[in-house]
């Protein structure tokens, strides 16, 4: 039988090199799509983040660009080329990924050589090559030293410089810092951007964690049971989420139940009117509906009583000081309570058991459907427990 020689790694348009397209990919395991049509184009030389909970398809997603993994259905472009039949070790793409996968009997600098080693790079260039991988990630003191002798942050940096050693197009990132604890893995997201600004090489980047995704990229998609939920920047996505999962998911939420009236632009609940900026298309007036407020676009002031709309009164019932930021929990009535944010310098009650009022103006009003307002509580639930996790890290 006549092998057929593997495909040859296409060769990019200068222009379009980093650039990354997926159309209607879809990869399916048995019955379950992992991966379910998804389009994106990620632009040359920009931070784009996957983001979702687990199991909505973000790490396949990068496999299947990785090459680890081949579509059932679509087609993926790199650099303007497809790479349909390109193994992986042939795609002008790295990964790095959580666990570092570093040589335990090499030294750094024999690490991060190893993938030149592979493809017979001429020894001068070796040694040239992989001097400037580690001073990228200032490195370069520890080159001698073995995987084990280094801390997390040491290792994560040794295997950055592995991967950008080849100097690829495209680097892939599946959750590289989920293994440092919080400190560090703030720290190391300033790093990470900061090194990726100067190369300008293009980072798919997969993490489940909001606020790494929203201080990293230039731009977020957000990923839900194998299909994106919203592509944005970060401001966008954030301030006008398209879906009640991604305006749940994205940071903390404080909702009010209701019916909707004015062309879907008021709602009527239990001792709260909510009036939105604008109205919402597509719910009937008297339908079921639910309001979004973000904690931060809360006023606060000592008060017994309001009748205004877009406000609560209620009691102070727990207040929590997270650095430069208090956050407050307000008592509305038996089953309610309210989130605030207020900056450290702000002047406000902290006081417990004070009887507060609550603002906030209509541009921070979100309104979503009965069917939506699930998604949002369970996306609320997922950021709740992601919460949890993270300071216990």
């Amino acid at each position: 039988m006549t092998r057929r020689p593997a495909a040859a790694s296409p060769q990019p348009l200068d222009e379009e090199r980093g650039a990354v397209e997926l159309i209607d990919v879809a990869r399916y395991f048995g019955s379950t799509a992992a991966v379910d049509g998804i389009s994106l184009r990620v632009h040359p030389g920009e931070f784009l983040s996957l983001l979702g909970p687990s199991g909505c398809g973000k790490t396949t997603t990068l496999r299947l660009l990785a090459g680890f993994e081949q579509p059932d259905r679509g087609q993926i472009m790199i650099s303007g080329q497809p790479v349909a039949g390109v193994p992986p070790h042939k795609r002008d793409i790295n990964t790095v990924f959580q666990a570092y996968a570093l040589f335990p009997h090499m030294t750094v600098a024999e690490n991060v050589a190893y993938g030149l080693r592979q493809r017979s790079t001429p020894r001068a260039q070796v040694g040239v090559r992989v001097s400037d991988a580690l001073d990228m990630v200032r490195m370069t003191a520890m080159a001698d030293r073995k995987p084990q002798q280094l801390s997390g942050g040491q290792q994560q940096r040794v295997a950055l410089a592995r991967a950008l050693v080849n100097r690829p197009s495209v680097l892939l990132l599946d959750e590289p810092l989920g293994a440092l604890d919080r400190k560090l893995r703030e720290e190391m997201q300033v790093e990470l951007k900061l090194l990726q600004s100067e190369l300008k090489t293009t980072f798919v980047f997969v993490t489940h964690d909001q606020e790494e995704a929203l201080a990293m990229s230039d731009r977020v998609a957000v990923m839900l049971d194998g299909r994106i939920e919203q592509i944005a920047d970060p401001f966008a996505i954030y301030e006008h989420p398209e879906t009640a999962f991604v305006a749940g998911f994205l940071g903390r939420q404080n909702f009010f139940y209701g019916t909707v009236a004015d062309k879907g632009r008021t709602i009527r609940g239990d001792g709260v009117v909510l009036r939105a900026a604008a109205s919402t298309d597509g719910i009937p007036d008297g339908s079921s509906v639910m309001g979004a407020v973000r904690p931060e676009a809360i006023t606060m002031r000592a008060g017994e009583s309001t009748s205004a709309v877009n406000s609560v009164a209620g009691a102070l019932v727990s207040v929590a000081h997270l650095g430069d930021t208090v956050q407050h929990i307000i008592r509305v009535g038996e089953n309610q309570t309210v989130l605030v944010r207020t900056r450290r310098t702000d002047s406000v009650p902290r006081e417990r058991g004070t009887s507060v009022v609550c603002q906030w103006p209509e541009s921070s009003v979100r309104i979503f459907d009965a069917a939506q307002a699930k998604m949002a509580e369970l996306a609320a639930t997922l950021t709740e427990d992601q919460d949890t996790a993270s300071a216990s890290a």
